[in-house]
Parts: C-alpha cells; structure tokens; sequence
C-alpha cells in the first residue's frame, strides 16, 4: 500500500507540472533528434512538455549502435549517424536537430551533407560555450546551423574554474574591453568570480554595451567602465590608483592587416608604444599578473601589424627579465577567431545576403581558426600557467582553406556557387598566404594544457631594445612614415641576442 500510494502521488505530481501548457495544442515540426544523451532527452522532455513549442519528436539517432532500438521518453533510437540517410528516408521528418554540444565539427559536418542531399532542415544546438553563457532553455537555443559549427575542429575544453585561482576575489582590468575578445574575457571573469572589473576601452559605443550586457544581463555589478586610450599614460596611472587592478589582461590593439599598411605610424603608437607605456603603469602598481593578448602574425612577421605585435612580445619579455619586477608576464598568441568584428566570416554573410559574389584573396590560402569563447578561456588557463615573459601558443587545430569555408558557407545559406559566384581578388600587400604560429628560431615544449604550448627564443638584448624603441618614438613623433616601415622591418628581422639558446622554463603547473 505504501508503494502504491508513492508511485501514485509522483505520478500525479509528474502529470500535472508536464502537462501541455494551456492553448491551442498542435503537433507541430516532426524531427529527428541526432544525440540520444543527455541534451537529447532534454530537448525531448522539453517539446513533449510545452506543445507551443511546436516540435513533436518522431525518432532519435545515436554513434552509440547498443542504443538502437531503446526508447528515450518514448521515442525510439532509429539507427546510427551511418544509417542517417535510409532513417530520412523512411521516415521524411519535417526538420532535424543536432543534439550533441561537444560534437566536433566532423560529425555536425557530415549531417549536414546528408540532410542537404536529402533536402531536409537542420538546425542544432550551440556548442558548449554558447550554452555555459547563455540561458537553459534548450528548446529556446535551437538555431540553424552555422558555418563555426562545420569547420572540423574538437572543441577544447578547459577548467576554468581550476586554474582561474589567481582571478578569483581580484579587481581585473581589461583593455579593449568592448573587442572581440576583450569582451569575452570580461564574461568569462565575471563568472570566474573575479571582485571587480575594470573595463578599458577608447570606443564609446562598445564599452557602454559590455558595461550594460554585464550589469543588466549577467547581474555583475562589480563593474567599472574607464573610457580611455589605454596608451595615455597619466590616464591609466589615474586608474590604476583608483581601483588598484591586481590583474591585467591587455586585449587592446589594432588589429587589420590592410588598413594597418596603410596607417604604420598609427599601427606604431597604437600597439608598441601604448603596450609599453601600459606595462610601465602596471610595473609602478605592483601588479601581479600581466596577459598580453598576441596574434599568430607576430611569428614570422611580414606585415606592419604582426612586427608591431612581436614588438609587444618583446616590451613584455624584457620587463619579465628584469630582476627588480615582480610581475608575472605572460603573451598568448593565437590566430583568427570566428565570427570577430571585421572576421572574414561575417564578410562573407553579407556577400551571400547580397547575392555575391564572395571574394577570396588566393584559392591555396589558409588561416587557423577558433571561437571566441576557445581562445579567451585559454587566454585565461595560459595567464595562470605564466612564467617569466613566456610565450604561450595555442593549438589552433589544422588550418582551414579559405576557398573551402566560403563554399561552406554559401551550401549552409542553401545556394550554390552558380547562385553566388565566388571571385579571387588576389593577395593584399603584407598578407600570407599561409599563416604559422611560432618563429623558425624559437623552440617549442608542451605545458599542463594539451592545446597550449610553449615558445621560448634566445633572449633579446634589453639595452639595444630600448635603443631601439627610443629611436622608432623618434621617427613617429616626426611623421616620417616610410623610415618607421623601414625601421620596424629591421628591428624585427635583425634583433641583437644575448647569446646562448633559447630556454624553455618549467611552467607546468
């Protein structure tokens, strides 16, 4: 009786919270689920709950071949992802949804191709990324899939939570707040449980829409905007007294190859000289960790904007060198990420949008991708590993023809290239038509972290480094934009060494 009277009052409860909400009931979207775990039976709970939602599952598809045949609340497992196209044949369902976070994009990849022969939708879940940031509603989270979904990439985790020890209870300022990754990285150290943020940024309009995303949206009102050019000196020593950061990430740079040839004096004074003059402030503070955002550029630099970035590499390797400093530098280099303001990617949304065609500098070049939430975390796991001045790279995977990302790109839109033509509008002066992320002469070791690693190169001279930026301030403050082009190149390519080899410092930990 006691067992009877349990199971009765749990089914009775159960009935009455997942019964369909009030209104019309439809059935809605037939689909098929690809991910018969967790986030599977999630979204199934979710639709068979709340019937406005409009999707009624018919079937599940698993890697997994033992759970073929079992039922998840009822909906039965058709098949594996091998059989996915005899299941959309057999069963025509009206859309598919991908269910499976951390699938890398191999696998959403070949979906996708099935479902686009078999001329069924697909939309998916977000990686686990979009889902740690955003709500938990996964019904709410289906969206179409996108081209970041696609590119074959594992996604990386990291465990943030332990190594972002040196955060946590501590007042951080970012500069760049409002960029890409600045912006990301001050989510994710809000989340960290970081005390106090102070957000750095020149731009108005975006350090006013960080600001407002992580008080009004994120509840984090531990927030202080600092609109400013972090290369003004008595600014930033103001605001440093201020809030006495204990952490620096320095995310604040210009960052476009083309406009940055254009523009080397501003490229100069924006990257090199602000950079040092911000490690300056931060070493007067007594600041105990310093992360300089880099860029795959500064390795083997042929452009203004990766030898303006190796510059900065330097700045923060002789400070690090310095017996008398006790801040930890560290500089994380990485290459593109997705879906960042000025990204090739969005670029190429709007040629499609407009019907093309999608230009493509060269049909052999190669750039290395990665999401925003990726390269911030492992900016964030790199800055806890920092030695003295290290350089740390991130795995960014194999490197993505670009030829082969815009035609993704232009199938997922669901046209095709007679649609939207493609047209190659050669290579930009100072471009490469194939990136690398470390230097012929630096040597390279693992760390604690299978997708970071570490660089190290023989020392640059510290006294003939400030020679040399005294005279290139020199030649800026002049104007004189061919001999600072000149200038630059030459420091870059023929830096004087201290002698010996380069050294790779135990830093895992």
């Amino acid at each position: 009786m006691l067992l009877a009277f349990i199971a009765g009052s749990r089914l009775l409860a159960r009935s009455l919270i997942e019964r369909p909400q009030s209104g019309v009931v439809v059935r809605g979207k037939e689909v098929l689920i690809i991910g018969a775990g967790d986030a599977g039976q999630l979204l199934i709970r979710e639709m068979q709950r709340n019937r406005n939602l409009h999707y009624t599952p018919i079937g599940l598809v698993d890697d997994d071949p033992r759970k073929k045949n079992l039922r998840v609340h009822g909906v039965r497992v058709l098949g594996t992802t091998d059989d996915l196209q005899h299941v959309l044949r057999d069963n025509k369902p009206d859309e598919v949804l991908i269910a499976i976070p951390s699938a890398p994009g191999g696998v959403r990849q070949r979906v996708v191709e099935t479902c686009r022969a078999a001329r069924v939708p697909v939309k998916t879940l977000p990686g686990l990324h979009e889902l740690i940031s955003g709500d938990l509603n996964l019904a709410g989270q289906i969206r179409p899939v996108q081209v970041e979904d696609v590119l074959g990439r594992q996604p990386v985790e990291v465990d943030l939570g332990a190594v972002a020890t040196y955060v946590a209870g501590k007042t951080v300022l970012v500069t760049g707040a409002g960029g890409s990754i600045g912006s990301e990285l001050c989510r994710q150290l809000a989340r960290l449980g970081a005390a106090r943020l102070v957000l750095v940024d020149k731009g108005e309009e975006p350090l006013f829409e960080i600001e407002r995303e992580l008080v009004s949206e994120r509840d984090f009102a531990a927030v202080v905007a600092v609109l400013a050019d972090c290369g003004d000196q008595s600014r930033m020593q103001q605001a440093f007294d201020d809030y006495r950061p204990q952490v620096v990430f320095h995310a604040a740079a210009y960052k476009h190859v083309g406009m940055l040839e254009g523009n080397p004096l501003q490229a100069v004074a924006n990257n090199v000289f602000a950079t040092r003059r911000l490690v300056e402030v931060a070493v007067d503070a007594g600041i105990e960790r310093f992360v300089l955002v880099s860029t795959d550029k500064a390795a083997n630099p042929k452009n203004v904007m990766g030898q303006s970035k190796a510059l900065c590499e330097w700045i923060v390797e002789s400070f690090a060198r310095q017996p008398e400093v006790d801040t930890r530098f560290v500089a994380v280099r990485f290459g593109n990420v997705l879906g960042s303001s000025g990204s090739v990617i969005p670029i190429f949304r709007r040629q499609i949008e407009r019907g093309g065609p999608v230009t493509v500098r060269h049909p052999e070049m190669t750039r290395f991708f990665m999401t925003i939430p990726e390269a911030s975390s492992l900016v964030i796991q790199a800055g806890a590993m920092g030695g003295r001045g290290q350089v740390y790279v991130l795995d960014m995977g194999e490197p993505v023809r670009i030829l082969d990302l815009a035609q993704q790109m232009i199938r997922l839109s669901g046209k095709n290239e007679s649609e939207v033509p493609i047209t190659f509008t050669g290579v930009l002066p100072g471009e490469k038509l194939h990136e690398v992320l470390w230097n012929d002469d630096e040597a390279v070791g693992p760390t604690s972290h299978p997708k970071i690693m570490r660089a190290a190169h023989v020392p640059i001279d510290i006294e003939w480094l400030e020679g040399e930026l005294a005279e290139l301030e020199r030649l800026v403050d002049e104007g004189d934009t061919a001999e600072v082009v000149a200038r630059l190149g030459t420091i870059v390519h023929e830096p004087m060494r201290t002698g010996g080899e380069a050294v790779l410092e135990d830093t895992m930990h």
